[in-house]
């Protein structure tokens, strides 16, 4: 295991903080919202279909604003603002879900906080190359995701206690359940302090005398070239469609739980399990890149993920949640730091929050694809099932354009 500079450390604090809203948004929010709309007189099917469409909106605003913002992020002394906006913008939506509401306006709050959230990632991913080295990335990278699987445990417990005991500290269960959307509030904004005071934007450009149209010109420019560098464009075709079934996975997995009948109390602590497993597994997968090729661990994490999709379609048990939530756990940190430190390597520095952009855009931007078709599949076979079986085409196209990649890469 490294030892992490300062400036590394508060990088990774920033994902130790809003891993904490990422595990509301797989647990405690899915579950939420599915017994408001159910108790409305909304559908089984229904409710998982409007909950995958609500994020796939998400998905596209993010698409839209992340690779504009990300020109003007990449200007001189811009990058810390605009990410401390977007961190304000969901860290308010997080609070603003402990307001009551029906079904619909809880919706409709929860794609103001994830915009927020998914934005934040796109200047918080491009930071890497301006707090470590190259040869430090991959380990860097993967040190984030694994404090943030940690770390996230501490406000997720504190949040079950206040949701199963609230009663003892005079809470009804309204009253739990909005004291623990305001206590993830508190500790995203807290972990995000520690990078906002230290950061410095090493890799930039230079402030110009029209930013907006100048950063409307570089953006222009990264999509030439991003369509003329055959590597980077295959590589980002590949992770379109791979890291867009992770994403499903982790937003749907618990909306697809209680649709084949697993407890909320199973899904919760399965969930809480797959953190704590995380967090080595991705420092493994770190350690491993110094050793063997990253692109060959993502390759392996591709086909992890298909034969978990696979095994999904005929689960109806609580051990076999169980048992999936592990599998996920050995290869989320992994795919995910890894494409991270991967694209960091191969993209021009300086120009960092604008490639990140389009990083988005192939990636979180990119996953209502995924959301979009469970949700459609759903509610038309009446199924969750049918929507889950997309999800292995999914992957099966990542594997097959990620190895285009390589070889061009060679």
């Amino acid at each position: 295991m490294i030892h992490l500079t300062g400036k590394e450390r508060d990088w990774v604090l920033y994902d130790v903080g809003n891993s904490a809203f990422v595990m509301l948004t797989a647990t405690v929010i899915p579950i939420c919202f599915k017994n408001m709309a159910e108790g409305a007189g909304v559908s089984a099917a229904d409710s998982t279909a409007y909950f995958g469409y609500a994020s796939s909106l998400v998905t596209i605003l993010s698409a839209f604003l992340g690779p504009l913002l990300g020109a003007v992020a990449d200007i001189r002394g811009f990058k810390k603002l605009v990410f401390a906006c977007m961190v304000a913008l969901g860290v308010l939506g997080c609070g603003l879900l402990s307001l009551p509401a029906g079904w619909l306006a809880f919706l409709g709050i929860y794609v103001f906080a994830k915009t927020g959230y998914q934005g934040s990632l796109t200047f918080y991913d491009s930071m890497l190359a301006d707090v470590t080295s190259e040869e430090r990335m991959d380990q860097v990278s993967a040190h984030g995701y694994a404090w943030g699987y940690l770390g996230s445990c501490i406000p997720f417990v504190a949040s079950v206690l206040l949701m199963l005991h609230g009663e003892r500290l005079g809470l009804g269960s309204m009253q739990a359940m909005a004291a623990v959307f305001l206590l993830n509030a508190v500790w995203w904004l807290g972990m995000t302090l520690p990078l906002l005071r230290s950061f410095e934007q090493v890799c930039c450009v230079e402030k110009q005398k029209h930013p907006v149209h100048d950063s409307i010109r570089r953006l222009l420019g990264v999509m030439e070239k991003v369509r003329r560098d055959q590597k980077i464009f295959w590589f980002l075709a590949a992770f379109f469609f791979y890291i867009d079934g992770v994403y499903t996975i982790i937003d749907m997995a618990t909306a697809y739980g209680k649709d084949v009948g697993i407890s909320d109390a199973d899904l919760m602590l399965a969930l809480l399990l797959m953190q704590v497993v995380a967090f080595p597994c991705s420092i493994l997968f770190g350690g491993l890149a110094k050793k063997l090729e990253s692109q060959k661990l993502i390759r392996i994490s591709i086909l992890g993920y298909l034969g978990i999709v696979l095994f999904a379609l005929q689960m109806d048990r609580a051990w076999e949640f169980w048992f999936l939530a592990v599998c996920v756990s050995v290869f989320q940190g992994g795919i995910q730091a890894l494409s991270r430190s991967y694209y960091t390597k191969i993209i021009p520095r300086e120009q960092a929050a604008e490639y990140f952009g389009f990083y988005d855009i192939f990636g979180k931007g990119a996953a209502f694809m995924g959301t979009l078709l469970l949700g459609m599949a759903t509610q038309l076979f009446h199924t969750s099932r049918a929507g889950i079986g997309l999800l292995s085409v999914l992957f099966a196209a990542g594997y097959v354009l990620f190895r285009k990649a390589e070889r061009l890469g060679r």
